[in-house]
């Protein structure tokens, strides 16, 4: 019982997990090798630094629910 109810809210953790960092802003990537803008340092700002809080929360959240479910 315990372990499905901790299988489930891993699953809605993935879930969340997977749309939050869908909807992160694009980084450079590889753009400044190839000659496109490139910003040396940006703060995050407004909704991006909330997002980027997000998603360290939730990945150490299913991080921890994995190990709780192997043990």
């Amino acid at each position: 019982m315990q372990d499905s109810i901790l299988m489930i809210i891993q699953l809605v953790l993935a879930i969340f997990l997977i749309a939050i960092i869908a909807i992160q802003q694009k980084g450079s990537g590889l753009s400044g090798v190839f000659g496109g803008t490139s910003n040396i340092y940006s703060t995050k700002r407004g909704i991006d630094k909330i997002l980027f809080y997000t998603t360290i929360v939730l990945s150490a959240t299913f991080f921890a629910l994995g190990l709780i479910r192997f043990f």
